[in-house]
């Protein structure tokens, strides 16, 4: 069948990634290898700029080298939300008491924007069958549209530990993303494309 696949790109990272020595991943070769035998038609990946930490300053350009990765990927677009950082108080932990003022940093925009991208595509015949690389419950809506309106199967290729309870009843199958496949769709060390070589982080 005809895939268009809809990646989450934070889930993805905090579910199966992070922690991992499988960060500079391939992800059309994991659905290619996840999906053998559908057609994979476009991956959209869905993501936000992140900012220097002052423990971390060069986790942007570490990001900003693997979305050049990505973009190696022919049929492959990438759609930017936007991180919202802001001062705010918290209570402390028990047995403490009292409050502490903490940076909060906020993705925004992924969910909303795969799930408007997930349903114009369905309108549009763009696809026979939506992937969803993605646990979170708040796309329910869009893929009960998919499924019930426009009579689209949807599949979920899960990057955390268990499937959504909520989300398990509406799609056709799940499979799991686990540490093998990860492992095995890793890009090559060096890449080039039109501005020239680059190569993976260090660390990663």
């Amino acid at each position: 069948m005809k895939a268009n696949v809809y990646i989450d790109g934070f889930n993805l990272y905090y579910g199966a990634i992070r922690g991992t020595p499988y960060r500079w991943l391939n992800v059309a070769a994991m659905c290619r290898l996840l999906l053998p035998h559908d057609d994979i038609n476009r991956i959209k990946y869905f993501t936000a700029l992140v900012g220097p930490r002052p423990n971390d300053p060069d986790q942007p350009a570490r990001q900003q080298a693997f979305l050049r990765a990505l973009r190696t990927i022919p049929n492959l677009s990438i759609t930017l939300g936007t991180f919202l950082t802001h001062e705010i108080m918290m209570p402390l932990a028990p047995p403490q008491t009292g409050f502490a003022r903490v940076i909060k940093t906020e993705e925004k925009g992924s969910d909303v924007n795969l799930a408007t991208e997930l349903l114009v595509d369905g309108f549009n015949n763009d696809y026979e069958v939506a992937i969803i690389v993605s646990n979170d419950s708040d796309l329910l809506m869009p893929i009960q549209v998919v499924t019930r309106t426009l009579g689209k199967p949807v599949g979920l290729l899960n990057p955390h530990k268990h499937p959504s309870v909520t989300l398990l009843p509406h799609v056709k199958f799940v499979k799991q993303i686990r540490a093998g496949v990860l492992s095995k769709c890793q890009f090559p060390t060096t890449l080039t494309d039109a501005q020239g070589t680059f190569s993976k982080p260090m660390g990663w």
